[in-house]
């Protein structure tokens, strides 16, 4: 029974070192004269750099938890998120990094490689979709965190940080140059500004971009989900609840035009879906208010049932304010007056099956003894994805949930399983540079 067991030890080492094998064999080729370890080079099994960069999670984890929580609690409302880069630019500076903050906001941590004309980045959204005054202090119910944004993103922003960590104490030097990266305007009405800049900076050198969001491992996001974010104004005269009463109310036409929309048949397939998220207006209960705005989200698999949708919310918020105008008693001080904005848009787009990255992906599953499933999403990875640019979006290891709410929770148990997931794959597509002969 003990040879047995002592057998199966061996054999699972030797499996786990032919996993390595793998990932660190899908490394980018050979850059003239920038000598790196090849895809055929039988030591790799043995990399000394990656087996301390893995051991360095198992023995740090407490570390990553302090710098969640930590991170977690400088809040970081939509468009306010200065404080917590500052915080991130120390952090990483302190993993050896050279580290800048762009004129967007975006923290960047700069890992020369072999090469400079190949750039791989690593990300993670500073931002969270709570307003300022929102009570963000962590509490601890035994292994549970909670708080607004524990887990999206305190879960990505801290394994950026470890991962950055272990390959400064490892010392790997990678081919491609590393980028690792805390990004501004993710959430809500962000429209993935972040992202834009440093694709618009760094397009022509960009060959990857791994974004961390989140906490579950069960899914690898490799397509882009297409989605647009609306706003419907509707203006009119305004006046007393009593002795203008009749007179045509936003409100009302606002309402009208509602009830027309969500009544908009969407497909099941190509999924198709929409959300009236923010209403307001009015000043007070006994006037008859001069404005009316609602935000909306809708989302699809095809840009043609987005387009149509589209057309629908216009078609529906114009009719609602003609019904409300011929309706109303009392036409002689004004009419009402419509517009829709558009707040922003995400792009489609998908990961090629061959490509790279994911390889690199399933090779770290194999690896770590995980399954994923491929999923369609909205995250930071809609934009390198619409640029014709390698990308996914992965969770960052343990459970969370709760996610934009007051309740969000977070619980590390399986984090180590998620960084070593995570650091494989970006290895995989960064490559690792040969050790200089002594």
């Amino acid at each position: 029974m003990i040879l047995r067991t002592a057998t199966e030890t061996r054999r699972n080492s030797s499996v786990k070192h032919v996993l390595l094998c793998v990932i660190l064999a899908i490394m980018p080729v050979r850059s003239a004269g920038a000598p790196h370890r090849t895809a055929h080079a039988p030591q790799v099994t043995e990399t000394p750099e990656v087996r301390a960069a893995l051991s360095w999670f198992s023995r740090n984890l407490s570390w990553i938890n302090d710098q969640q929580v930590r991170i977690t609690e400088i809040p970081a409302p939509p468009f306010q998120e200065s404080a917590r880069a500052e915080a991130v630019k120390a952090l990483l500076t302190d993993c050896g990094l050279r580290v800048s903050i762009d004129k967007t906001g975006n923290v960047i941590g700069d890992l020369p490689g072999v090469t400079d004309k190949e750039i791989v980045m690593l990300t993670a959204h500073l931002d969270t979709v709570f307003p300022p005054g929102t009570e963000v202090k962590v509490r601890r119910d035994g292994d549970r965190l909670s708080a607004p944004g524990i887990s999206d993103n305190g879960t990505g922003l801290a394994a950026l940080i470890g991962i950055a960590r272990a390959i400064h104490e490892a010392h790997i030097k990678p081919v491609r140059t590393i980028l690792f990266v805390a990004d501004v305007g993710e959430e809500g009405e962000g429209n993935l500004r972040g992202m834009r800049a440093l694709v618009d900076a760094y397009r022509a050198k960009l060959k990857a971009a791994v974004v961390l969001d989140g906490s579950g491992t069960d899914h690898v996001t490799t397509k882009a989900l297409a989605s647009r974010r609306l706003e419907v104004l509707i203006t009119g005269p305004g006046g007393h609840s009593w002795s203008d009463f009749g007179m045509p109310n936003p409100i009302n036409a606002l309402v009208r035009g509602s009830i027309r929309f969500i009544n908009t048949k969407v497909p099941a397939s190509p999924r198709t879906t929409f959300n009236l998220g923010q209403i307001e207006g009015g000043t007070s209960v006994n006037s008859i208010p001069y404005e009316a705005k609602l935000k909306v989200d809708i989302r699809s698999e095809s840009e043609d049932e987005l387009t149509k949708l589209e057309a629908a919310l216009r078609e529906s918020i114009a009719a609602g304010s003609r019904d409300e105008m011929e309706s109303s008693r009392d036409r002689s001080k004004g009419k009402l007056e419509w517009k829709i904005d558009v707040l922003g848009t995400r792009p489609g787009g998908e990961l090629a099956a061959n490509s790279q990255l994911f390889a690199s992906l399933r090779a770290a599953d194999d690896y770590v003894g995980n399954q994923s499933r491929v999923e369609r999403s909205s995250t930071d990875a809609n934009i390198p994805l619409a640029n014709g640019i390698e990308a996914i979006s992965i969770g960052a290891g343990g459970t969370g949930g709760g996610a934009h709410s007051l309740q969000e929770w977070y619980e590390p148990t399986g984090r180590e399983m998620g960084l070593k997931r995570a650091l494989l794959t970006l290895l995989g597509v960064s490559g690792i540079a040969e050790e200089k002969s002594k």
